[in-house]
């Protein structure tokens, strides 16, 4: 994974807000902080330009996993 990432982050006053760019390391940091959950919407080069959940994106996802193994679905 290398490629500048875009995120969807929820605020008190709207639903939905546009995070980024940032960069790979800071990706994985966030997912690392839970500030990222698999539900949450990300887009970058890699997705083509579309908004994908984070549980699609393969080592999104193995990274959540190794980090948050309580929290499975």
């Amino acid at each position: 994974m290398s490629a500048t990432w875009y995120y969807m982050a929820n605020s008190w006053f709207r639903k939905g807000r546009r995070v980024g760019p940032i960069t790979e390391t800071d990706l994985l940091q966030r997912i690392d902080d839970g500030k990222i959950q698999p539900e949450t919407l990300l887009q970058s080069d890699k997705t083509r330009g579309r908004w994908v959940p984070m549980n699609s994106v393969g080592p999104a996802i193995k990274r959540w996993k190794e980090t948050h193994p309580e929290e499975e679905k």
